[in-house]
């Protein structure tokens, strides 16, 4: 097999610091790579371009479908398998040998697979705590990204949220992604402040918080009814999945992770205290 008949999707804004590793690490394994790209004020796309990735513009009409969904739709639709990577994710050389193994007896028979993180935090790559799995390859005429009733929630935006698209079937794979973030660790609160703002919201719109556990991981579906929930996160983390393995960095991630379920429940009590 000459290269994987699959798409890879990066959807981006402002991704220069990072988007020449994730583009460099599929170009020549993979029939396209595309940067779909929300309006970057930085070098993100004429760095990708000359790697020999295609652009493509995107912007949200604050309507479904969102963005993944978006990609799945209209990016590259003759090819139907599509691995989406964040502009900061490279695929690891054991997962691109774990492809190439699935796809040498011809088109998957499930319709999705769910792909590990190698994730890093404060410069380095965690090996214990949490565990994040993503559905990040799929056959687009399999799977789709529900549309649950978020539109009105701040923090998301022309993103869809914490939560997997919907397949017929899925495996999982046992090689990682690897999830590092060249950026300064403020950014990484950034996000999560917005993040959390999308959270607090679903906690007073009980009718789109449970379509959305629905669609979320196992992991995620359990941690969604847990109560105490910044206590539950950090003994979890640190201390059941042994975080405290990964020195400095996971005491770091488990004590962001701790505090970003406070902002969601601190929001959440706000929003409920000033609701008419």
């Amino acid at each position: 097999m000459d290269k994987l008949p699959l798409v890879v999707a990066i959807p981006t804004k402002n991704e220069a610091e990072n988007i020449a590793r994730t583009v460099s690490s599929v170009i020549d394994h993979v029939q396209a790579v595309v940067v779909v790209d929300s309006h970057s004020t930085d070098d993100t796309c004429k760095i990708a371009a000359e790697l020999g990735a295609e652009t493509v513009d995107y912007a949200w009409d604050g309507r479904y479908p969102k963005k993944k969904q978006w990609c799945l739709d209209h990016v590259h639709p003759e090819v139907p398998w599509l691995l989406f990577l964040d502009g900061d994710e490279t695929p690891s050389p054991e997962l691109l040998g774990e492809l190439r193994a699935v796809f040498a007896g011809g088109p998957p028979s499930v319709a999705a697979f769910d792909i590990p993180l190698g994730y890093w935090f404060a410069g380095r790559r965690l090996r214990h705590g949490y565990t994040i799995v993503k559905r990040a390859l799929m056959d687009r005429t399999r799977c789709r990204f529900p549309e649950v009733g978020d539109l009105d929630a701040p923090g998301m935006g022309e993103q869809e949220g914490h939560y997997q698209p919907v397949a017929e079937s899925a495996a999982r794979l046992r090689s990682p992604i690897e999830h590092e973030d060249l950026d300064p660790v403020r950014t990484w609160f950034d996000r999560h402040n917005r993040y959390s703002d999308w959270e607090a919201w679903l906690e007073v719109n009980p009718q789109v918080k449970e379509q959305i556990r629905k669609v979320k991981t196992r992991q995620g579906q359990l941690f969604h009814k847990v109560p105490f929930k910044p206590l539950v996160s950090f003994g979890y983390a640190y201390v059941y999945k042994r975080g405290f393995l990964d020195g400095r960095a996971g005491l770091d991630y488990a004590l962001a992770m701790s505090f970003y379920r406070w902002q969601i429940g601190l929001k959440t009590r706000e929003q409920r205290r000033l609701a008419p």
